[in-house]
């Protein structure tokens, strides 16, 4: 009997496509994430498969965050305490002009973040400042640390790291460590049995052990998040490893930004730091007793800078994050400065950002002039190749590596954080981005985007057009990708 090979091969292909159909539409997506998967799904069809598996599915709403009833009594009173505020415009002191109450608003009613006012804002571009300063402070501590990173490696500096945080550990001071595996690879939990051992608290992003075991692959925790006594917090790009000191050959000098802030803005990050913890550890959440005067404590701190600590991640839909720099976007009047290591914007990005262009505001985005991703390296390329065209001026970074999120709006407002301007900060990971209100914080970011400049070679849309056929099919196929990167 004769076999019809083509039939069978065209029923296989029937099918898969089917599957496909049925396996990504069942989900509510947004339509170009949708379409990219029903490419890899019905082009590579076992491999596609496997690969939705693990970083396809969305994160099951249930699973996440619980916030233990006083913090939430205390934000409510505090969020309603300055909506009243704002409302009868009492807040010339804190430079919130009426181009930025909207803003402000907005981020009471998406994601509960108050106006923390008065703040002492240091900002760091150097690993090993960075490492020196919060090391001092870890060893100052008198309470609690919380440590909350995307990445700690076992390598040198993970390891002074976590030698100090056994040190305060075995003293009785509180410490609560939450890693997440994926960006800690090379990293397993028995490398924090030291900590483990003398009372310290050690775990990985909602309770996954293993990367490689993990089906919430593609949902990672990329916040940065450190807490002293209540009273000191970090905040930035910035992660614990070598690498972030220059001391990996691939990169070279890592340029980076971070923040220290002493005042009421350490309020919302010790409250995001709990309501993380208390999704991941279940079985020593914070208590409710001891909230408010272990962790909350009264600061007479006297700064000069407001800002609004935003978190956002696919546990809502909301993307709080980049409501933010789209507003940002939209704010800006003279200049718009942006740094990323990755640009892969939506749609809604893409074009507020060729607007402000066309608009005569002056545009700048820094990005790598290397990959550490080769896909994500080639997708950045398409669009800083896209924006360039409408008149956007990209920089190539060649001092190193330069991994540094920020946004910064005609000398006035500024955003430092955790997410960069791609599809996957947007809405696949877990992020936190400071939104700065002070013209000082904001002039001096201004100026370190200039020294950086001068490290940095402006790619004109007429060199873009040099690059070769082959490297543009590249940044072609790779931008096809963008939505699932």
């Amino acid at each position: 009997m004769d076999v019809n090979y083509t039939l069978i091969l065209e029923i296989i292909v029937i099918v898969n496509a089917a599957l496909a159909f049925v396996t990504v539409f069942r989900e509510k997506r947004d339509i170009a994430a949708t379409w990219a998967w029903m490419l890899v799904l019905v082009l590579v069809p076992v491999v596609g498969f496997i690969a939705y598996a693990f970083i396809g599915r969305k994160l099951p709403k249930g699973r996440m965050f619980r916030l233990q009833h006083q913090v939430a009594v205390q934000l409510d009173e505090r969020l309603q305490q300055q909506r009243d505020q704002i409302g009868n415009q009492i807040m010339p002191a804190d430079q919130i002009s009426h181009s930025v109450i909207n803003m402000v608003n907005m981020f009471m009613e998406t994601d509960q973040a108050f106006l923390a006012r008065k703040n002492r804002v240091r900002v760091i571009t150097d690993g090993h400042k960075l490492f020196h300063l919060m090391m001092e402070d870890i060893e100052g501590a008198h309470s609690s640390i919380h440590i909350e990173f995307y990445t700690f490696y076992n390598d040198k500096i993970g390891n002074d790291i976590l030698d100090l945080l056994v040190k305060k550990a075995r003293s009785g001071v509180e410490v609560r460590v939450i890693y997440d595996p994926w960006g800690s690879l090379g990293t397993w939990k028995s490398f924090f049995k030291p900590l483990i051992d003398v009372g310290g608290h050690v775990e990985p992003f909602l309770g996954t052990q293993s990367a490689i075991i993990d089906f919430r692959l593609n949902f990672r925790d990329h916040r940065k998040i450190v807490t002293i006594d209540g009273e000191i917090g970090y905040v930035g790009g910035f992660n614990i490893g070598d690498q972030y000191l220059g001391r990996k050959e691939k990169f070279g000098y890592w340029r980076d930004t971070h923040l220290r802030i002493v005042g009421s803005g350490v309020f919302a990050l010790q409250a995001r730091f709990m309501l993380d913890w208390n999704a991941t550890d279940r079985d020593h959440p914070f208590k409710d007793d001891r909230i408010e005067a272990q962790y909350f404590p009264l600061t007479k701190v006297k700064g000069e800078t407001s800002l609004q600590i935003v978190s956002s991640g696919p546990d809502s839909d909301l993307q709080q994050i980049k409501m933010g720099y789209m507003r940002l976007i939209q704010t800006a009047e003279k200049r718009l400065w942006i740094q990323t290591p990755y640009l892969i914007p939506d749609d809604s990005v893409l074009d507020s950002l060729r607007i402000a262009a066309m608009a005569g505001i002056d545009v700048r985005i820094m990005i790598p002039d290397k990959p550490d991703h080769a896909f994500v390296y080639r997708a950045t390329q398409y669009y800083a190749r896209q924006l360039a065209a409408d008149g956007v001026k990209i920089y190539y970074y060649h001092n190193g590596f330069i991994h540094a999120k920020t946004m910064v709006v005609d000398g006035r407002i500024a955003s430092v954080g955790s997410a960069n301007m791609d599809y996957r900060s947007f809405k696949l990971n877990f992020e936190i981005n400071a939104f700065i209100y002070d013209a000082a914080v904001a002039t001096q970011l201004e100026e370190i985007y200039e020294a950086d400049m001068r490290q940095s070679e402006l790619i004109t849309s007429e060199k873009f057009d040099q690059q070769s056929a082959y490297l543009k099919f590249k940044q072609t196929a790779s931008r096809l990708l963008s939505p699932i990167l």
